[in-house]
């Protein structure tokens, strides 16, 4: 699951500096910046709201759930793939050269079963992961557009080499984010 988080962060930084760019402001607006001679700027924590959001944990709860059962079922079976493989070792010196054959293509069968359903397993997470984490960037954004346009920010950017506290709106975002929205 904590590859949810890497996922994410990896996805994030053209979305947001979209999101930034599509709320930068309107033409009248970046004209009265440029004559005023001050632009706004602000900064979103993306990796902050997807460890600290109570969407973002909720979402982590359901695919744990949605998933835990497959992912025990997934368990069992390598434990029992990997008796099956150490009592062939234990026994290939006594069985004769047909059962050792038939055991060995039993064991590299279980074994390809094995590794398909965890492939499986991995895509279904995957896709539900990506599901789930685009309806958490789609109200993150429109919160960001929100708070650029509510308080005249020009630009808000997302990961920084630096970011000065006085520019950070993560907090702001995070408390909208975990506000139930509203219909």
């Amino acid at each position: 699951m904590r590859n949810w988080l890497k996922l994410a962060t990896a996805l994030l930084p053209g979305i947001w500096l979209g999101a930034a760019v599509l709320t930068a402001t309107t033409a009248a607006r970046a004209d009265d910046a440029t004559s005023s001679g001050t632009i706004k700027i602000g900064f979103v924590s993306s990796e902050r709201i997807l460890r600290e959001s109570a969407p973002a944990k909720a979402a982590e709860q359901k695919l744990l759930q949605e998933f835990s059962k497959r992912d025990k079922e997934l368990q069992d079976a390598g434990a029992k793939l990997k008796a099956m493989a150490d009592k062939l070792e234990k026994d290939g010196p006594v069985l004769s050269e047909g059962e050792l054959a038939k055991r060995q293509r039993e064991v590299q069968d279980n074994d390809r079963e094995f590794q398909r359903r965890q492939r499986e397993f991995r895509e279904d997470l995957n896709q539900r992961k990506n599901e789930e984490l685009q309806g958490l960037l789609e109200r993150a954004q429109k919160i960001v557009r929100q708070i650029a346009a509510d308080e005249k920010y020009d630009l808000i950017l997302q990961d920084a080499v630096y970011v000065g506290p006085k520019i950070d709106v993560t907090e702001r975002v995070l408390k909208l984010l975990n506000t139930p929205p509203t219909k």
